[in-house]
């Protein structure tokens, strides 16, 4: 776990220091607040909270089981586009919000490999070995994030919706018993940060290119 532990410190703010060689770059530290806090929280309570908590849920609906948390996850950025394809403007046109999409769901989704490979941490209901980072949440939470920052500004009902359902995919993944608490934190942490260097990044990279 100490290694989980340097590689996702290495990996968040690691966005962050790229772009501090671009002036074009609005890089602030609240940028980095939500996905580091989120990260130290999972693995602040991983170990004996986490199953304390998983036990109790387990007692509580030992039943417990739906599929939901497998579509779900992609619910904000199916919004994302659907709003940029009936007319309501966002930060970036649809192709853009593809583009970013993609980048931010292949950045996310392969930070969470990487620490599942390096974590090694079992399930709770014993299913293999990678449980740590929960990946539907990480994913829900960057597609969360793609939503916030293209119709954020619109309304913060756009926000408060795409979170509050990355949250439910999170919430769904330890009723489901796949994953303990600091799984999702984590998971939380990793994809918020992938969405938000991504667009941090963006706009520097775009105009490198125009330049050349």
């Amino acid at each position: 776990m100490k290694r989980a532990v340097f590689l996702l410190l290495m990996l968040l703010p690691g966005a962050a220091r790229g772009q501090a060689d671009s002036s074009r770059i609005d890089l602030k530290v609240g940028h980095t607040i939500a996905p580091v806090t989120l990260t130290l929280a999972g693995f602040a309570v991983q170990g004996k909270i986490s199953r304390q908590l998983q036990s109790r849920i387990v007692s509580r609906y030992p039943d417990f089981h739906t599929t939901a948390d497998n579509y779900l996850w992609a619910t904000p950025a199916a919004l994302t586009f659907g709003l940029s394809a009936s007319g309501v403007k966002g930060k970036h046109k649809l192709g853009e919000q593809v583009l970013l999409f993609l980048i931010s769901n292949a950045i996310a989704g392969g930070a969470n490999q990487v620490v599942k490979w390096v974590s090694k941490y079992p399930r709770p209901d014993g299913d293999g070995y990678h449980s740590f980072a929960s990946g539907h949440t990480a994913i829900a939470f960057a597609n969360a994030g793609i939503l916030h920052e293209e119709y954020g500004h619109r309304s913060a009902w756009y926000s408060i919706g795409g979170y509050a359902n990355a949250t439910a995919v999170g919430g769904l993944r330890l009723l489901n018993n796949r994953h303990w608490l600091a799984d999702v934190l984590t998971g939380a942490g990793i994809g918020i940060g992938a969405t938000k260097g991504v667009y941090l990044v963006y706009p520097w990279a775009k105009h490198k290119l125009h330049k050349k």
